[in-house]
């Protein structure tokens, strides 16, 4: 029974330092920058035939 409230602790300890570090990363979701792109067009549109190679 020890070892099981030792696991439970364990593993809320984890999964809130997880959520704090994720916090604390500054990771964020950033839109892509098509000019910086190499070898595709800004304004070039998506085309709705198969390509096969």
């Amino acid at each position: 029974m020890v070892l099981l409230i030792a696991l439970i602790a364990l593993s809320a300890w984890a999964a809130i330092a997880t959520v704090v570090e994720l916090r604390r990363d500054g990771y964020r979701r950033t839109p892509t920058d098509w000019s910086r792109v190499t070898g595709r067009d800004v304004h070039q549109d998506a085309q709705s035939t198969h390509v096969y190679r």
